[in-house]
C-alpha cells in the first residue's frame, strides 16, 4: 500500500499542476492553512530535479504573499474583534505591552519562525496584530522564507539521487520517521 501511495505521490510531484498545487499550499500555509509546503516541496524536487531552484522561489514568492494575507488578517480582524474583548476584560493595557516587546524584535521573530517549524501563519498574523512595520515584515519574511525553500531544494538537487534511492529501498522506515516526525510535532508546537 505504502508503494501505492509513493509512486502516486510521485506522479503528482512531475505532473503538470504541481506547480500550481504548491504554490497554493505555500500561500495558503502563511496565513490559515496547517500543513507546510514542504510536504509538495520534496518529492517535486526528488520527481524534478532539474527544476529544485524554481520550485523553491515559487515557494518563497507565494508564502510571502500568504504571510502579507496574514499580516491582513491580524492588521483588520484583530482591530475589529478581539481589541474590544481585550479592553471589555481589561486586558488591553497587557496586549499593547506585548506589542512593544514585539515590535522591538519583530524582525528575528518573524525571520525565525520563517526558517523553522514553528507554524508561520501565527507570526503573520500577529504581525499584523500588533502593528509590526510593513516593510520589516517583508523583508524578514523574503529572507527567512527564501533560505528555508532555496536550503530545503539545494539539498536535495546536490544529493537527490542518493536520498530518493533510500527512500525507495526504505519506504516503511521512511514512512514511520515521517508520521512520528509530524505527530511529535503538533504535540510540542501544542504543548510547549
Amino acid at each position: 500500500m505504502l508503494r501505492r501511495l509513493y509512486d502516486w505521490t510521485m506522479s503528482l510531484a512531475s505532473g503538470p499542476r504541481a506547480p500550481v498545487a504548491l504554490g497554493a499550499v505555500s500561500f495558503a500555509e502563511s496565513s490559515f492553512f496547517p500543513i507546510p509546503p514542504d510536504i509538495l516541496l520534496i518529492p517535486m524536487v526528488i520527481a524534478r530535479r532539474a527544476r529544485a531552484f524554481s520550485y523553491a522561489l515559487l515557494c518563497t514568492v507565494t508564502s510571502v504573499l500568504g504571510g502579507a494575507l496574514g499580516y491582513a488578517i491580524g492588521a483588520l480582524l484583530f482591530v475589529q474583534l478581539a481589541r474590544p474583548i481585550l479592553g471589555f476584560y481589561g486586558y488591553l493595557d497587557k496586549f499593547e505591552a506585548f506589542s512593544a516587546n514585539f515590535n522591538e524584535y519583530g524582525a528575528w521573530i518573524v525571520f525565525i519562525a520563517g526558517i523553522t517549524p514553528f507554524p508561520y501563519k501565527v507570526i503573520t498574523i500577529a504581525s499584523g496584530a500588533t502593528d509590526l512595520n510593513l516593510l520589516v515584515f517583508m523583508v524578514a519574511s523574503v529572507l527567512a522564507r527564501g533560505l528555508r525553500f532555496f536550503a530545503v531544494a539545494g539539498l536535495l538537487y546536490l544529493f537527490g539521487p542518493p536520498i530518493r534511492h533510500f527512500i525507495e529501498q526504505r519506504l516503511g522506515l521512511v514512512f514511520t520517521v515521517f508520521v512520528v516526525g509530524l505527530v511529535g510535532g503538533f504535540i510540542a508546537i501544542r504543548y510547549l
